[in-house]
């Protein structure tokens, strides 16, 4: 599965950037994103229909 992560901006929490990332990796932004204070979104990113 694949996730969408979204950096949100400090002040006002509007998106700056965004991701996709696999789900192994989720773990390590969050982590990373948690020791320096970053506010995140994420959720599932969006599939193409095969």
């Amino acid at each position: 599965m694949r996730f969408e992560i979204t950096r949100l901006d400090d002040v006002d929490g509007t998106a700056v950037d965004s991701t996709v990332v696999d789900a192994a990796s989720v773990n390590r932004i969050v982590q990373q994103a948690a020791s320096i204070g970053q506010r995140i979104l994420i959720r599932p990113a969006d599939t193409p229909v095969s």
